[in-house]
């Protein structure tokens, strides 16, 4: 656990970096487009440090409104209230995570923050009413495994950060798809170059943005898995959990491409993917069972 934790820690720092990096080229390549002059650089690197900054330090107020979430009253969720504070004491984890609940009829849920101290649990309706009290153990207690383990860090900064990178693309696609400036291109200022691989990294950038996304969706989706029979010495009741889940024929309405891969499983009802592939954002429901019944 603890070398995952650290492997997690890295991975962000290194994503927060790449992520300055690409959006100070696109930036770069809008500015200039707009013949904005020397005084491009000095904008891109501001406006992508900052946007890291912000990032980094709001990501979960982010993804809480995307996900059109509310805080838990202890008054109406007092079943999940307690399920949390004993997980919370059989974790050893300190301190106790917010609650948020998002009214919708599919059973799914995520955790998100940048820290343990700053973290969130986020379950939908759906899962408070279809599940029984050992299976919304079995799910709690995974989701407090992604923040135990810091996976909340590194996927709520992908999110962020893909989200905006997306945004960007867009943008480009949009104005400068249209010609708008195509009166300037035998202009050369001697930053072809790198006008040029900041195009690139506007057309690639989303490509990019979902390997990230893939890249650390499964393999923590397994260790949560473990995890979470470790703490309720269970490991039936998730399986059951995460059939019911798997199985429910609902659309989660407030999902979308950039947090699909921060549930528990992915909230996109595709009939058409039985199995696991290369663009799965989680292992198969087959895979994640049988991983749980090898711990037995």
């Amino acid at each position: 656990m603890y070398e995952d934790i650290r492997s997690n820690k890295i991975k962000t720092g290194v994503i927060i970096s790449i992520f300055i990096i690409v959006i100070s080229l696109i930036l770069y390549y809008i500015c200039m487009a707009f013949d904005m002059g020397p005084i491009s650089i000095i904008i891109a690197l501001s406006i992508s440090i900052i946007t890291s900054w912000a990032s980094y330090y709001n990501s979960d107020k982010i993804i809480l409104s995307m996900s059109k979430a509310r805080p838990a009253t202890h008054e109406e969720n007092q079943k999940l209230v307690n399920i949390l504070d004993a997980l919370v004491v059989s974790s050893g984890l300190g301190v106790t995570p917010k609650l948020y609940i998002i009214n919708d009829a599919q059973p799914n849920a995520f955790a998100t923050g940048r820290d343990p101290e700053h973290s969130v649990i986020c379950v939908t309706t759906g899962l408070l009413e279809k599940l029984d009290y050992y299976e919304l153990e079995g799910v709690v207690g995974h989701e407090l495994a992604h923040i135990a383990n810091y996976d909340i860090r590194l996927s709520a900064v992908v999110t962020v950060m893909v989200s905006f990178i997306v945004i960007l693309s867009d943008f480009f696609t949009r104005t400068f798809m249209r010609g708008r400036r195509s009166s300037n291109s035998d202009d050369n200022n001697g930053n072809t170059i790198l006008m040029l691989i900041g195009l690139v990294f506007l057309i690639l950038a989303p490509i990019f943005g979902k390997l990230a996304q893939l890249a650390i969706s499964r393999r923590r989706e397994f260790l949560a898995d473990s995890t979470s029979a470790k703490y309720t010495r269970n490991p039936d009741a998730l399986i059951s959990a995460l059939e019911k889940i798997c199985s429910d024929p609902n659309e989660l309405k407030s999902a979308n491409k950039s947090t699909a891969h921060m549930y528990i499983s992915s909230p996109f009802r595709d009939k058409k993917i039985e199995k696991s592939s290369i663009w799965s954002t989680h292992p198969s429901l087959d895979e994640r069972v049988n991983a749980l019944r090898n711990l037995k």
